[in-house]
């Protein structure tokens, strides 16, 4: 009970109160609650460190920035004092707004730089794109099979896959990119190959019609890839895979400007997690493929089953 009233008391304050209810939405940075919350970094890392302090909130660090979310185990009655006050506080309606507004940001960095990468996308270097890496993904796969190619850029993969796939959809939310791969497709005479322009943590799959979901290099470009995870499944029929290729956790800043990074890649832990809770099994992961060169990127492989 003393646990309770503690938590309880820590809720007491409104702007503590607003801060949980964005963390159990989204994972956000203290700069991005500052910008939705508007109020001084300090008190806003002061409210943080009471609601961890309290097991309310967990955090990470992810190179210079550290991510926090409300904790996934939330007290009945805490889940209560989150329900009325989404009700009752005054400030719930511009929270969503400006919530709404910073995860666009999150999305419209990665899409602006894909648009000037069009075109020259397959000629460019990119963190943990190599052949190696593919090529373990590419022996998964047992045609004929509906695949859908998340974040696909140009498809270069998808193309590969369309080669011995019964239907490939290649997802991204970059016009340009969508524009220059279904004209490769068209021109290379992929009829099976269809190119859609959508977003990784909503794609516009229909439920239940893939056989394989597919993020390489991609994951680390969602808002929120526990979102785009549960996309995945969603859009999977039952008994189907999804595969992840993607950075193995790392501290390369550069990348966030150099090539749209939202996520400094993640851990073999982190993937068993976020796969594990959007409902896949027989989850595995592994480190695939690590590059000779500094900064020496690694590449992680994980797979689940629908």
């Amino acid at each position: 009970m003393a646990s309770i009233l503690k938590s309880l008391r820590v809720l007491s304050d409104p702007v503590r109160l607003r801060l949980l209810l964005l963390l159990n939405m989204e994972e956000l940075t203290v700069a991005e609650l500052q910008e939705i919350i508007g109020l001084a970094q300090s008190r806003i890392s002061s409210g943080l460190s009471q609601l961890k302090g309290e097991s309310l909130v967990e955090d990470r660090r992810v190179g210079k920035n550290i991510f926090y979310r409300a904790s996934e185990i939330l007290g009945d009655a805490t889940l209560a004092v989150l329900a009325e006050a989404r009700q009752e506080l005054k400030e719930t309606d511009n929270d969503m707004a400006h919530l709404a507004f910073v995860l666009k940001k999150r999305k419209d960095l990665a899409a602006e730089y894909f648009n000037k990468l069009a075109g020259r996308f397959g000629r460019t270097y990119v963190p943990g794109r190599s052949w190696e890496a593919l090529s373990h993904a590419m022996l998964r796969l047992l045609p004929p099979m509906v695949i859908a190619d998340l974040g696909a850029g140009e498809g270069t993969l998808s193309q590969l896959m369309a080669r011995t796939a019964k239907r490939v959809i290649a997802v991204d939310n970059s016009e340009k990119m969508v524009e220059f791969g279904s004209a490769l497709a068209k021109e290379h005479g992929y009829h099976n190959l269809e190119y859609r322009l959508g977003d990784l943590e909503d794609p516009p799959i229909q439920s239940a019609t893939v056989d394989l979901a597919l993020f390489s290099q991609a994951l680390h470009h969602a808002s929120t890839p526990q979102r785009a995870i549960d996309a995945a499944h969603r859009i999977l029929k039952p008994g189907g895979q999804l595969l992840i290729l993607d950075l193995l956790n790392h501290t390369q800043e550069q990348t966030r400007k150099l090539y749209a990074h939202v996520w400094l890649g993640f851990s073999e832990i982190e993937l068993h997690r976020l796969l594990k809770k959007s409902g896949f099994s027989k989850i595995e992961t592994s480190i695939v493929s690590r590059e000779p060169q500094a900064p020496f990127f690694q590449t992680l492989l994980a797979t689940g089953e629908k």
